[in-house]
């Protein structure tokens, strides 16, 4: 009897909601991590401070990194990330926003 094969990869999926108290506090701590990088060429950092600037939700986009995420998880290795950040209008007590909806079952025959 053999077992089958099994991929090593594993894609996970996070949907974050955050509300930003402090636009200012966030928008300063992007600039100071864009300041810090110093291999990113200086057309690339005019454009990034210009976007960070004008947008709260770019500016969370700088901050969060998804290898932070992982970093610390023994025997694993990020192989590809991509995240985007985006303005919401959020209501926590609207059905939209059921955090378990990828568990609803939508028929009597358990399908999907």
């Amino acid at each position: 009897m053999s077992t089958p094969e099994t991929s090593r990869f594993v894609r996970v999926r996070v949907e974050v909601v955050l509300e930003v108290e402090d636009p200012d506090a966030v928008t300063k701590s992007a600039l100071r991590r864009l300041a810090d990088d110093s291999g990113m060429p200086a057309a690339e950092r005019t454009h990034a401070e210009s976007a960070v600037t004008e947008d709260t939700a770019e500016a969370l986009a700088y901050l969060v990194d998804p290898f932070d995420l992982v970093s610390q998880v023994p025997g694993v290795e990020l192989q590809q990330a991509s995240w985007s950040s985006e303005r919401i209008d959020y209501d926590p007590d609207s059905p939209d926003w059921d955090l378990d909806e990828d568990d609803v079952v939508d028929d009597e025959d358990g399908d999907r």
